[in-house]
């Protein structure tokens, strides 16, 4: 297994980009938990802290694909640079109002400013997708790589982000997430070798990769999926709080997160075959039954363990979206393409987030496990309706002929 994913490093500079975008996309995880945390000291309030919260992820919603859609047409280095040093300037902004008592209106203007940090985990998929597109194993394997490193930050981040705003200072968990980002991203644009090329302006005509009718359907998939993942963390918590061990919320909430990390691991370690559309269709699907247990826990030993078995199918489930997408847009606007998809997936986390929080209050949290349960049922029912729009057109031709999808053959990068 090690063998394999040693394989993908062998290409000068992908070791440096990988670990340089790890760490400049730490802050996705650690920013809108961080503002929660440091709202709820300085103000005294958590309904200003969410709302505050929710106008940087629907700001990021909107504006995450219009920065990527830069990306692709003038270079990574020549917008995520700039696209930082606003989105420092806001959470600088930010912090003052919050530290110095201003208005709290004006929380909103710079939160929605800071959304226009770069999307790093687009830019560092389409490098591997530069490096091994005609080489689908290694893409494979480095897309599974990259899921793991998401799960990574997704542990490590808002442990980071909670704990430095509770022991230091409330802007602690802000301040560092912004201190990530900045240095990240100069590290990992330095690595100017490895940059994919900027196509020529004609590749980029026919309007956004959103017009796309698959890549439609991969983004509201990812709505729903989002649902799951926003609605399980506030449910958890609620439901580890009912049991009278709040503080092992953050525990079980780490072994979800870790059941995925090692299905990355594996999944990266193989050679799956057959349509990619037929993959992403199973894997939503699976994804969909491995949450009906939730229904039926009764303690938090028991919730860990199916918490861990439905986390096994959602780094697979990811890699092979990525994967499709690039199939399924044009490689002049795949920055744009894989931010749309962690788009939808940020609205959906946002949206479960608040309707798995509404449940709770109103009937409980074993009740609220329903919320994950509707949006799995609601992803996989859009898959499954959509799934002749994410066919390909070589997958369609094997379909008709009823052979497996043609792979190109792998080619020697020096």
């Amino acid at each position: 297994m090690l063998s394999t994913y040693r394989q993908i490093f062998a290409a000068p500079g992908t070791l440096a980009f990988s670990t340089t975008g790890l760490v400049s996309r730490l802050p996705i995880s650690m920013t809108g938990i961080g503002i929660v945390t440091m709202l709820a000291q300085l103000r005294g309030s958590y309904s200003l802290a969410g709302a505050v919260s929710a106008t940087l992820a629907l700001a990021a919603a909107a504006l995450g694909p219009q920065v990527s859609r830069l990306v692709d047409r003038y270079g990574q280095r020549r917008v995520s640079l700039p696209a930082v040093a606003l989105s420092m300037a806001a959470m600088v902004a930010m912090l003052l109002c919050a530290r110095l008592g201003a208005p709290d209106w004006t929380l909103f203007p710079s939160a929605a400013g800071m959304a226009v940090m770069p999307s790093v985990g687009s830019m560092v998929r389409a490098r591997w997708a530069h490096l091994y597109r005609s080489d689908p194993s290694k893409l494979h394997t480095a897309y599974s790589f990259e899921a793991v490193m998401d799960e990574v930050c997704f542990i490590i981040g808002p442990i980071l982000s909670i704990g430095l705003a509770t022991s230091l200072f409330p802007e602690a968990g802000v301040l560092l997430s912004g201190l990530f980002l900045t240095v990240g991203t100069l590290l990992f644009t330095a690595q100017r070798r490895t940059e994919p090329p900027v196509h020529p302006r004609e590749q980029h005509q026919g309007g956004s990769a959103i017009r796309s009718r698959g890549l439609q359907v991969v983004v509201l998939t990812f709505v729903a999926t989002g649902g799951i993942f926003g609605s399980v963390e506030v449910v958890t918590v609620a439901f580890a709080q009912e049991h009278g061990h709040t503080a092992l919320s953050s525990v079980v909430l780490a072994v979800y997160a870790f059941g995925s990390g090692v299905a990355g691991v594996v999944f990266g370690a193989l050679r799956p075959t057959g349509p990619m559309s037929r993959r992403f269709l199973v894997g939503v699907s699976v994804m969909a039954v491995s949450m009906l247990p939730l229904l039926l826990v009764g303690n938090l030993v028991a919730l860990a363990v199916a918490l861990f078995v439905a986390g096994l199918s959602i780094s697979p489930t990811m890699v092979t979206t990525m994967g499709m997408v690039e199939r399924l847009v044009p490689a002049a606007k795949l920055n744009e393409g894989l931010t749309w998809t962690i788009t939808g997936l940020a609205v959906g986390v946002a949206a479960g987030s608040s309707i798995g929080g509404w449940t709770v209050d109103r009937a409980g949290a074993s009740t609220g496990y329903w919320v994950p349960v509707t949006a799995a049922l609601i992803a996989a029912v859009t898959a499954f309706l959509g799934s002749r729009r994410l066919q390909s057109a070589q997958e369609q031709e094997a379909e008709r002929v009823g052979v497996d999808e043609p792979q190109p053959q792998p080619q020697h990068h020096p």
